[in-house]
């Protein structure tokens, strides 16, 4: 942590040389973040000075630190931008062989343009570190806000807010041919408005996949399901980053009642109608032919298939959704022992049980069991992925499409960042 001082150089100037590579993005290449004022900072940096570096940080307070580099809240100089900066030490990852893992991080980070995944606004190396600039979200993660409840657990609803947006976020890098296989509370960060942000895609694997348009069997059944509960009105997007609409015109609520009120001619649709209607297509991309024989991942949060050695695929982050959820509504996972080798064991050997309190309802506790199972092949979301998890009854009332609108449980607290400044 010393190794960098706090204008973001190290203690001696022969260690680092001035910046040796510099990238930076554009706020056209990144749709959902195009009104961010900090691509304008970025760019009147460059546009004076040619090149961004790590000479232009100032860092003011360290934030964390992971298997191949710590993070660091920082500030773009004479700006008043701020970010959070990823700082690995080249040397370190030569010499524990993280090398690759880190450069699968920056290669996923810069495809990314969704509401719930990071933005990488540019990344640079020097002879010794290489660095990540990405936004800042100063609410912390959801394992430290999760020790802050009553009961150290979230209420129902608040876990339905956070896991609807970790699903199609998890939905999108499926999309990506993208395996996180890194979900936790402690990798889900809050920004200033309270909505959510996967981080940490150093563990995360990359592959082939094959979105596809399929349509349901049943439109009579479709289409009566559409009329008596909260309903998106646009067709899925098959463009990745249309996924989620950039901005809502007014905030609401995307988990209550139905979105659109029922007026009195809003009756049952009559039968001829009703068999006139054809449903949307729906979006599958689901990277179901990965295999991996890695094994990765929190102990807690493994699949039996990780802990077998027996190759695992894209249904191992739908096994850690169901363990993800578990713990936001239980304040504890399902299989923990006494130490790694009885967690891994119970993974294994025993099966999922319910405590008697918190009470939960029987749809959360049915969607749990639908991810915890054993089999991957017979796991919810392997073969339709995030489309047939969300049309569990646990989600019934999430309006999808206008799901960045509704409001955060909590809202975090401004932050004065003056009082890191040093």
């Amino acid at each position: 942590e010393r190794g960098i001082s706090s204008r973001c150089r190290p203690s001696t100037g022969s260690d680092v040389s001035e910046e040796s590579a510099c990238s930076s993005f554009s706020s056209t290449s990144k749709p959902h973040k195009a009104n961010d004022s900090r691509w304008e900072a970025i760019q009147m940096i460059r546009s004076r000075d040619g090149i961004l570096g790590l000479s232009h940080f100032k860092l003011l307070k360290k934030l964390g630190c992971g298997d191949i580099g710590s993070v660091y809240l920082s500030e773009l100089t004479g700006t008043k931008s701020y970010f959070a900066m990823k700082v690995m030490d080249k040397a370190s990852l030569t010499g524990r062989k993280k090398l690759l893992r880190a450069q699968t991080e920056k290669e996923i980070l810069q495809c990314l343009d969704h509401p719930f995944l990071p933005t990488l606004y540019t990344h640079f190396e020097t002879d010794k570190f290489s660095c990540l600039v990405m936004e800042f979200c100063p609410g912390g993660d959801l394992h430290t806000l999760r020790q802050k409840q009553r009961g150290k657990y979230f209420p129902e609803q608040a876990v339905k807010f956070y896991v609807a947006e970790i699903l199609l976020a998890m939905e999108y890098l499926h999309m990506l041919g993208i395996i996180y296989r890194d979900l936790k509370p402690e990798n889900i960060l809050v920004r200033d408005d309270g909505h959510i942000m996967l981080s940490d895609f150093d563990l995360s694997l990359r592959c082939t996949v094959s979105p596809t348009l399929i349509r349901s069997s049943n439109p009579e059944t479709e289409a009566l399901r559409k009329s008596s509960q909260a309903y998106c009105a646009q067709p899925a997007c098959a463009e990745p980053s249309c996924m989620i609409q950039p901005s809502c015109t007014a905030p609401t609520t995307c988990f209550g009642p139905r979105f659109f009120s029922k007026s009195k001619k809003d009756r049952k649709p009559k039968p001829e109608v009703v068999n006139q209607v054809r449903p949307w297509p729906e979006l599958m991309a689901e990277p179901s032919d990965a295999r991996s024989m890695s094994f990765v991942g929190t102990h807690e949060y493994l699949a039996p298939e990780i802990i077998k050695g027996e190759g695992h695929g894209s249904a191992v982050d739908w096994w850690t959704f169901g363990i993800f959820l578990y713990e936001l509504l239980f304040g504890k996972t399902p299989f923990k022992g006494s130490g790694n080798r009885a967690t891994l064991f119970n993974v294994i050997g025993q099966p999922l049980r319910f405590p008697e309190y918190p009470v939960v309802s029987f749809s959360a506790r049915d969607l749990i069991r639908g991810l915890l199972v054993k089999e991957p092949q017979q796991r919810l979301g392997c073969k339709r992925g995030a489309t047939e998890i969300k049309q569990h009854p646990f989600f019934e009332g999430v309006n999808w499409a206008l799901i960045r609108c509704a409001s955060p449980p909590e809202v975090p607290k401004p932050v004065e960042i003056e009082s890191f400044e040093v």
